[in-house]
């Protein structure tokens, strides 16, 4: 009883923050596809949000809105909050979170530069930014407090091989700071983050039907990574280990790593292109000499 008394206790102290990153790229073929899509997805968010809150008066809830040129805060704004009129069965908490973000992407997405090609996103940088928010957030804790801390990362973009680095430097960055990186991917298998999932014991799923992501959400997502194992989830996909080459940014099986910066190549050159290392021509295998045979003498 005493033991069932501490963990609530504990359980009442701890804060749960969870990150959400949302690619808003307008080339991602979920939104070229149809526009509303982008709406859809939206929503979806916000109530998984609010359900986050929902669970804990402690917990925290951040929203990231990632792009081809820009990442930027939806949620919480560092300035003042939205003005909001007082909505008759809303809790305010929530209706202060669907206010905010759906103006602020509103103003990114008219003031965003227009598209000639299609650009990929900078989900690196974003989850980069989400990290650097967790810190901060944890090292103004106040004493005793302790904090479970997550990144959920919604995107229908492809494979972005050429921020391979920058996605290894965030996922063993995780890793060390105890936080768990999940995916919900919405259009393609993204091997990249399916490694940054498998790295922090995060979960990786693919959404076979938009129409229902938030029970997707609801379901895989929202329970704390404590307690997943005793749900039945869906089980984790095979993880492609392989390292994306830094001259065609394509993932490779064997290739050649430079001694300096680990940088990853398809085909060998006397220079590397990273950091700009200069390495001796491989010679010739030497020809080991045959050993001849004794014979015996005769007596």
């Amino acid at each position: 009883m005493e033991a069932e008394q501490a963990t609530t206790k504990e359980d009442e102290t701890c804060i749960d923050l969870l990150a959400i990153v949302l690619d808003t790229n307008p080339s991602q073929h979920v939104v070229r596809q149809n526009p509303q899509n982008l709406t859809q997805i939206l929503e979806a968010v916000i109530a998984f949000g609010n359900a986050h809150l929902m669970q804990k008066a402690q917990n925290k809830l951040a929203v990231l809105s990632c792009s081809h040129h820009a990442t930027n805060f939806l949620y919480p704004l560092p300035k003042r909050p939205v003005e909001l009129r007082q909505v008759d069965g809303q809790y305010e908490a929530f209706s202060l979170v669907e206010k905010t973000v759906k103006q602020r992407l509103g103003s990114i997405l008219m003031n965003a530069p227009r598209l000639s090609a299609p650009c990929e996103s900078l989900l690196a940088g974003s989850m980069s930014m989400a990290l650097c928010y967790i810190s901060r957030i944890q090292r103004n804790l106040a004493p005793g407090v302790k904090m479970h801390s997550r990144i959920l990362v919604l995107t229908g973009s492809n494979e972005c091989a050429s921020q391979y680095m920058t996605f290894m430097n965030v996922f063993f960055t995780a890793q060390k700071l105890g936080i768990v990186i999940d995916t919900c991917a919405l259009d393609k298998t993204l091997s990249l983050l399916q490694q940054g999932c498998d790295i922090t014991s995060g979960q990786f799923l693919k959404v076979t039907q938009l129409d229902g992501l938030l029970q997707y959400l609801l379901w895989v997502f929202l329970p704390a990574p404590q307690i997943r194992h005793k749900l039945v989830l869906p089980p984790p996909p095979k993880v492609d280990y392989r390292a994306s080459c830094f001259c065609h940014r394509e993932l490779i099986d064997i290739g050649y790593v430079c001694s300096v910066c680990l940088s990853v190549f398809c085909k060998y050159s006397p220079i590397c292109t990273t950091c700009h290392t200069i390495f001796k021509n491989p010679g010739p295998l030497p020809i080991k000499a045959k050993k001849k045979k004794k014979t015996d003498k005769p007596m």
